[in-house]
């Protein structure tokens, strides 16, 4: 029993002197280094799902877990064989409609035919009774045609316009069916990896149903954590060099593009030093979205590294405490 508390004692003990090292290393750095500070943390990577804007099954899909995608590629066709026949069926009914449209414009310029010469007669006729040359009758009837023609030619003309209507609502419904005919070919949305393969060819998805999941390579950023006494110095798009281990011989350049509000690993009541220095913020940097189009194909998220960040803007990268960064 003794043995095991001894043991404890020492792994505590060697812990303890790390974390002691560690600070005061930082802590060094801070003051023979005031104008640059480093932090630790792992690559990461927006992720995205991929997913079927409407119920169907999966008729084809066009990639494999981490194959890198470009925008605009084809990632899963889902089956279009309802949608068509609906298609096909609005096509249809749109002709018949136009045919009509057809009829019903033919009548107008017909009715507007007969229209004109009641209206020519109405107009003799009137002139004819005011100089008393016809009958009261004549004129009556000539009146009578001239309105009914005058029906007749509103009717046809609102004919018209109910089958241009109808067919603009079948034109909509038949955008809405192509549009879904669209969409149910999934495509890559940005730059990236695929990640995991959620369904499999076959396989009926639900509305919102998820297809595979995207690690958008175009928004990768290592998250990193700085403590109180650094953190108010820094300020959102400071310029950071980031060396990660896989190639510690090139130093990426990056910005900071968030600044955690809320510090985390804080106790609820702050009485000392020591508790004060437990305090650190959480800091996002964004790799240069160019650099990254470059090297999308060698981007791996998950892999640590160390940020470097400029306090002070005007301080020059020759003067960093890592060599690399002044690459």
């Amino acid at each position: 029993m003794k043995k095991f508390l001894i043991i404890g004692i020492v792994v505590a003990a060697v812990i303890g002197i790390g974390i002691y090292l560690y600070i005061d290393y930082q802590n060094d750095l801070a003051m023979r280094y005031p104008k640059f500070y480093s932090g630790n943390g792992r690559l990461e990577a927006t992720e995205i799902y991929v997913a079927a804007k409407l119920p169907g099954k999966i008729e084809k899909i066009f990639v494999e877990e981490g194959d890198v995608v470009r925008k605009g590629d084809k990632l899963v066709q889902m089956q279009t064989n309802t949608l068509e026949a609906e298609k096909a069926s609005v096509l249809a009914k749109i002709k018949v409609q136009q045919g009509e449209l057809a009829m019903a414009q033919a009548s107008v310029k017909q009715k507007e035919s007969v229209f004109a010469r009641a209206k020519k007669e109405y107009e003799r006729q009137r002139k004819l009774l005011s100089t008393q040359a016809s009958s009261q009758k004549s004129f009556d009837d000539a009146e009578t045609e001239f309105n009914r023609a005058e029906a007749d030619l509103e009717y046809a003309r609102a004919s018209v316009v109910a089958s241009e209507g109808r067919i603009a609502e079948q034109q909509a419904a038949l955008q809405k069916i192509e549009a879904d005919i669209d969409d149910s070919l999934l495509v890559a949305m940005y730059d990236g990896r695929i990640q995991y393969i959620l369904a499999r060819e076959g396989e009926v998805l639900s509305a919102g149903g998820r297809a595979m999941n995207l690690v958008n390579l175009t928004d990768a950023y290592l998250t990193f954590f700085l403590p109180t006494n650094i953190v108010g110095q820094v300020r959102m798009g400071a310029e950071v060099k980031l060396i990660f281990d896989a190639g510690s011989d090139y130093a990426f350049d990056a910005k900071i593009t968030y600044i955690d509000p809320v510090a985390q690993f804080t106790p609820k009541t702050v009485e000392t030093r020591v508790e004060r220095e437990k305090l650190m913020f959480r800091i996002k940097a964004n790799l240069n979205a160019e650099l990254l189009a470059q090297y999308i194909s060698d981007v791996k998220t998950g892999i640590p590294g160390v940020a470097w960040v400029k306090l002070d803007p005007e301080a020059s990268w020759k003067d960093c405490p890592e060599p690399v960064c002044a690459q």
